[in-house]
């Protein structure tokens, strides 16, 4: 007698309009049996997420700091610790944290997360506990389309030279340097730093200034499609509010901000540059409000995500995996002088 004919696996319908992310629609399980359904619908998941860039999952109901931490770990056993971060964060588990401490009322521009560091995650994992009553949006840009849009002399010169990151660690505004490496002793400090190929200066007052060069332009490790994956605009004084610029400048004086980034050369971006990205950034975004519940899942190198000014309250955890060392998502074009 011939075998039965094997039962075909209903393919979830993820739900594509303009303007909006791709967005998967599932019954709400009961809470205990929200991690079971993240175990089984792992591959599934994931799948959808390169096919797309990005996935909202919704009808979830994700309620708690618990339950959204099992499903992460259900999705991405292993999760990164977040290191070199720029603002605080809370940590609620080893590796699921409180989204970057940033002013309600200022828009966070179009990122990759921790593109400045050697190995930064692969896939982000968020999951919205409370929904704000009015903006707070997680907006998302495909990093490749970005890039074709972008001047080519401009992405010419990036991807020769990379961009250079700045920073200056201090006690008043973003990451304290311990918060930011996770440790207070300096010579833990010094020896990341030179295996992550960062400059680091100690300040007469105990601050700790860096610099670090990155590739601007990568391949992506599963398509080897050329991707704008950085945070050039975002960590740039001219994307800050003119009177925070201001006030930063007055403190602290244009060489030591918190936070800077110039071509790879050492030579300043301007205004109209930093402009010109974050234009581009948003003739490409597409959003989609938070509802209390919802699961979204990133693919870090192909897609670019922002937060949008919102009213409080807001919750949205956020989770990192799927480590990517620097030989396995390489530079489109090495930038000069650089070492392998």
């Amino acid at each position: 007698m011939p075998a039965p004919a094997p039962v075909p696996v209903p393919v979830p319908q993820v739900d594509l309009h303009p303007g909006a992310p791709p967005i998967l629609h599932v019954p709400t399980p009961e809470p205990a049996d929200v991690p079971a359904w993240a175990a089984e619908q792992r591959h599934t998941l994931k799948a959808l997420v390169t096919q797309h860039g990005a996935l909202l999952v919704r009808g979830l109901g994700l309620g708690d700091t618990g339950q959204a931490g099992a499903v992460f770990r259900r999705l991405a056993p292993t999760l990164m610790t977040h290191e070199e971060a720029f603002a605080p964060r809370r940590t609620y588990t080893p590796g699921v944290y409180s989204s970057t401490a940033w002013p309600a009322n200022q828009p966070m521009c179009m990122h990759h997360e921790l593109s400045y560091t050697q190995t930064p995650p692969g896939l982000l994992l968020l999951a919205c506990l409370t929904a704000p009553a009015t903006g707070g949006a997680t907006a998302l840009a495909d990093s490749a389309t970005v890039l074709d849009a972008l001047p080519p002399e401009l992405v010419e010169r990036f991807e020769q030279e990379g961009w250079l990151l700045t920073r200056t660690y201090g006690n008043d505004i973003g990451a304290t340097w311990a918060e930011s490496f996770g440790t207070d002793d300096p010579a833990v400090v010094e020896e990341y730093c030179c295996a992550n190929a960062i400059e680091y200066a100690w300040q007469n007052d105990g601050a700790l200034r860096t610099r670090q060069r990155r590739p601007a332009v990568v391949r992506h490790p599963s398509t080897g499609r050329r991707c704008w994956f950085n945070q050039i605009a975002f960590l740039n004084e001219w994307t800050l509010a003119p009177e925070v610029r201001e006030y930063l400048i007055d403190v602290y004086g244009p060489e030591a901000l918190p936070f800077n980034t110039r071509f790879g050369n050492g030579d300043p971006i301007s205004e109209d540059i930093v402009e010109l990205i974050n234009s581009v950034y948003a003739e490409h975004t597409v959003r989609e409000p938070w509802q209390s519940g919802d699961l979204m899942l990133i693919d870090n190198i192909r897609t670019a995500h922002s937060r949008e000014p919102f009213e409080p309250p807001r919750e949205v955890l956020v989770a990192m995996a799927g480590p990517q060392p620097a030989t396995s998502c390489p530079p489109a074009a090495a930038p000069e002088g650089s070492t392998p």
